[in-house]
């Protein structure tokens, strides 16, 4: 059964853990509560259901039906904000080359997609606020767990529910880490009141985070016992592999080869491909438990919300154009709220668009033109279609307009961690495809061998796809295979939340090594100030904390 059925229901009809203001000046605070602290932490129960919070955190902006009793004050959504995933999708996909944003002005994306955005932005701000929200409420859960008092089977649950709150939180923090760089850190061995966070530099942060999970991951469960929705060691070493491979741009030390490790923990965990790439992204993907490492369930009976995977299957269909039917993707209508730009179908070819070659390519052509002439036509620019609320049967899950989708958003899979371990090969100068002296491709000998580089991993994914295999002799340096797995990269993962931060570890996201339409605010696109390869901090928060500042802005 889905966490979200378990957990969710449990946390949502409650009022434990309420609004938050949208200045966090107090980053260890309590969250704002109707029920106080004390009257909460009483039962392993209300423990598994603040859990729950935490979790559905990530998926909801409040404690009722889209956004309703909100967690935090916002100038978006008519004051009720969005949810964490929208945000982060957002501040991932919107000033790159797989998203072209619409509504540029109603939404307040104009900064984010033409990457101009200041310390003022809303989107930049909520971003912010949101993690440290969620951050508030582990450290809270952390604080009262670390001094309960259980025994028995009881005792063994804590131990496990406490591992999942340090994961959670580490992976607030390295989304903090990604976005900001330089971050206020609290934990809950930090005094709850006048404490005024410390500004910890990029390195500390890292540190911080690689010891919680290195300390956390074995009282996690494996991925064979582990409830779908809640985090696993799968989850736990994915997001450690994810830390690594950008140690360079956050530390400027490289840590390839702990990535590789990392990946290779997973790799060895049991999990696999799933046979039909579409099925990720469908509304029973939460059967995906194969691929799918860490997946965060949605729900359109608890956890209802216009972002998450509503934003995904509702925002990429059309509201105009006629020749696309929304329900066909199970959704009651279109929002048209992003199209895709053109240097990215490019990385697919006409054969593959028209449906005969890489099943990847998942875009509407019919009525839109493949320029985007004008950011805020609607049909200018293909349109996606990977995202939907479709049951395998072909049947609707929910209407979308009232409840939101019932896909859930797979956060981690392993076709990621298969394609780390690929860049992990090549940034290591390490043999890409090595055969060990045999010539039959099917011998056990020579796949063991094989699996040691990364054209085998790369190749089940293109295979999976309906994509030709790729082999060594298909590039003329590392720098070459590099850049076809990053291009590899946003053919498997487009939409999911990747690529700000893999441009910016190829050094492409705001120099002129590559330029797509309408980066830096012009049609045929340009380099922006490296400013933008991070987030600023929002004034608010620079006023109410004098530990903080932002650099170059």
């Amino acid at each position: 059964m889905k966490l979200k059925n378990i957990l969710y229901s449990m946390m949502m009809g409650t009022a434990v853990l309420t609004s938050a203001t949208s200045c966090v000046s107090d980053l260890d605070q309590y969250p704002h509560t109707e029920t106080t602290s004390k009257d909460v932490y009483t039962t392993l129960a209300n423990y598994q259901a603040v859990l729950g919070k935490i979790y559905a955190a990530m998926v909801t902006s409040g404690q009722g039906k889209g956004g309703d009793n909100k967690d935090m004050s916002s100038v978006l959504n008519g004051g009720s904000g969005f949810d964490y995933m929208r945000m982060f999708i957002n501040m991932q996909e919107c000033g790159t080359d797989e998203m072209a944003s619409t509504w540029l002005t109603g939404e307040q994306t104009t900064g984010l997609t033409y990457l101009s955005w200041d310390a003022n932005d809303a989107w930049v701000s909520d971003m912010y606020y949101r993690i440290y929200y969620n951050i508030a409420l582990c450290n809270e859960f952390l604080r009262n767990a670390n001094s309960a008092s259980f025994s028995g089977e009881d005792e063994v649950k804590m131990k496990q529910y406490k591992a999942e709150a340090r994961f959670m939180r580490a992976l607030f923090y390295y989304h903090a880490l990604d976005f900001y760089r330089n971050v206020p850190m609290v934990t809950e061995n930090d005094p709850v009141g006048t404490f005024i966070p410390p500004r910890f530099t990029p390195q500390q942060t890292f540190d911080y985070i690689e010891s919680e999970l290195k300390d956390c991951v074995n009282d996690l469960l494996p991925a064979s016992t582990c409830p779908y929705g809640e985090a696993s060691r799968g989850a736990a070493y994915t997001l450690l592999a994810k830390l690594y491979l950008n140690s360079e741009v956050y530390t400027g030390v490289a840590k390839y080869a702990e990535c590789k490790e990392a990946c290779e923990k997973v790799m060895n965990m049991g999990y696999s491909l799933e046979s039909d790439y579409s099925k990720l992204f469908n509304a029973d993907n939460d059967k995906r438990t194969n691929e799918i490492i860490f997946a965060l369930p949605v729900s359109a009976e608890h956890t209802v919300s216009w972002g998450a995977s509503t934003y995904m299957v509702c925002g990429q269909l059309s509201m105009s154009n006629a020749n696309q039917k929304p329900g066909d993707f199970g959704a009651t209508a279109g929002w048209s709220e992003f199209r895709l730009r053109p240097e990215f179908v490019d990385k697919f070819s006409e054969t593959d668009i028209e449906g005969n070659g890489d099943k990847r390519g998942k875009f509407f052509t019919t009525g839109q033109s493949k320029d985007i002439a004008s950011m805020t036509d609607e049909k200018s620019g293909y349109l996606s279609e990977k995202w939907s609320n479709l049951k395998d049967d072909g049947s609707t899950a929910s209407n979308t307009g009232n409840d939101g989708v019932d896909t859930d958003f797979p956060l981690f899979r392993l076709a990621d961690v298969y394609l780390m371990y690929a860049e992990c090969v090549a940034r290591l100068h390490n043999d890409w495809d090595p055969w060990n002296g045999g010539t039959d491709a099917s011998d056990p000998n020579v796949i063991a061998s094989r699996k040691q580089g990364a054209i085998y991993w790369i190749n089940l994914l293109r295979e999976r796809a309906g994509a030709s295999d790729v082999w060594s002799s298909s590039f003329a340096s590392d720098d070459a295979f590099l850049q076809f797995i990053l291009d590899e990269r946003a053919r498997e993962l487009y939409h999911e939340g990747y690529r700000r931060t893999d441009l910016i570890r190829y050094d492409q996201f705001t120099t002129n090594k590559y330029i797509w339409q309408w980066k830096g605010g012009t049609h045929d696109g340009q380099a922006v100030d490296s400013k933008y390869n991070i987030y600023p901090i929002p004034n608010t928060e620079l006023t109410a904390n004098p530990n903080l500042h932002n650099d170059n802005y």
